[in-house]
């Protein structure tokens, strides 16, 4: 579920919004089911676009529901491929979202391409020629071995290393690739 709140979000919001969820006993999968959607707005308010997220909330722990009996294990047992699928079928869960779900709930080997990855792969100039999505995760999919843990280590490091050196404004002296970046991209 934290795939969702964390689109578009500030960690520090997510976070607020996660300690919210925490308080009202609201962070599994059947509790989210069962919370009336005003209620989940204002817990998730922190995390900006509430009222859209906590739809796109509701329809994915609808979904669990009705797919896997809001077992996260039953989930992790599905196709990484088929699970993507039916998670891309979901309103408002795209490729990020989707990834993320593979990733960190299911346990899969797939590689998130978030703002963080895309701006750091363009000022470094490896950016593929195509800008779409699976583009770049061709790039790092096609390049690494598919290990569940290895993707999940360098996807934990770009995100770091774009919040405290690459950022929209990079802070190039706190950069340990800026003898081969190529700028602001």
């Amino acid at each position: 579920m934290l795939p969702v709140i964390t689109q578009s979000t500030a960690w520090q919001n997510v976070e607020k919004a996660i300690a919210n969820l925490k308080n009202a006993g609201a962070m599994s999968p059947m509790a989210l089911h069962n919370i009336p959607t005003d209620e989940l707005t204002q817990l998730i308010h922190p995390s900006g676009y509430y009222n859209a997220k906590a739809l796109k909330l509701q329809a994915l722990v609808r979904w669990l529901s009705e797919s896997c009996g809001d077992d996260l294990d039953k989930l992790a047992a599905l196709d990484k491929d088929t699970l993507r699928h039916q998670l891309l079928d979901i309103h408002g869960i795209g490729p990020e979202t989707a990834d993320s779900i593979l990733l960190y709930a299911a346990n899969k080997p797939v590689f998130v391409i978030d703002t963080y990855t895309r701006r750091i792969i363009n000022r470094l100039g490896l950016a593929p020629e195509n800008n779409g999505y699976d583009t770049y995760q061709t790039f790092f999919t096609g390049n690494l071995p598919q290990n569940t843990q290895l993707f999940n280590e360098y996807h934990a490091l770009l995100v770091r290393h774009g919040k405290e050196a690459c950022r929209k404004q990079p802070i190039c002296e706190r950069c340990c690739l800026s003898d081969i970046c190529h700028g602001q991209a």
